[in-house]
């Protein structure tokens, strides 16, 4: 409901609603996620649209899936590079848009503290997640002055109290 709202104000077509299939894409190979992806594509075309909604990537998707989408897209609607975001730069991406929504929940963040009196130089921080999203976040917040003390993905979490080096351990 927020992305709908967010996106009404700011007159984007990006809808705010979630469809997907509920698979593990670790788990498949290349190929597998490749004909899936299209196949979902080719049974939610009808619902797409410019105008109507545009598939920006998630969880579990990436630049790749997002070129599939379009490639599929355009092979029923010709070639329509503005029906996702999240492609690839050659096909017509955004610079900076995978560290984007990390570089913008630290800048929050980092408004947070300073709003609360104190400054990211005195303060420690925990990232949950430390994927696209996470790591940009991470690096961001530490560039700011923040001590990153823990980072965690679906496969376990890292904790140093003297602070994480975020580069090293992207």
């Amino acid at each position: 409901m927020l992305i709908t709202r967010k996106t009404a104000l700011a007159d984007v077509p990006f809808g705010g609603a979630k469809g997907g299939v509920c698979v593990n894409p670790r788990e498949l190979s290349t190929s597998e996620l490749n004909r899936l992806t299209r196949c979902y594509t080719m049974s939610m075309h009808h619902v797409l649209g410019v105008n109507r909604d545009i598939m920006s990537p998630d969880l579990g998707t990436s630049a790749q899936t997002m070129a599939w989408i379009m490639d599929d897209y355009g092979s029923i609607h010709g070639h329509t590079p503005e029906i996702v975001t999240g492609k690839p730069i050659e096909l017509g991406g955004s610079l900076g848009r995978t560290e984007a929504p990390g570089r913008g929940a630290a800048v929050v963040g980092c408004r947070a503290i300073v709003d609360g009196g104190s400054t990211p130089e005195e303060n420690t921080v925990a990232v949950q997640g430390f994927g696209a999203v996470g790591a940009a976040a991470a690096q961001t917040m530490s560039d700011a002055g923040a001590k990153v003390i823990a980072v965690s993905d679906v496969d376990g979490a890292i904790i140093n109290t003297s602070g994480l080096n975020i580069p090293a351990l992207l």
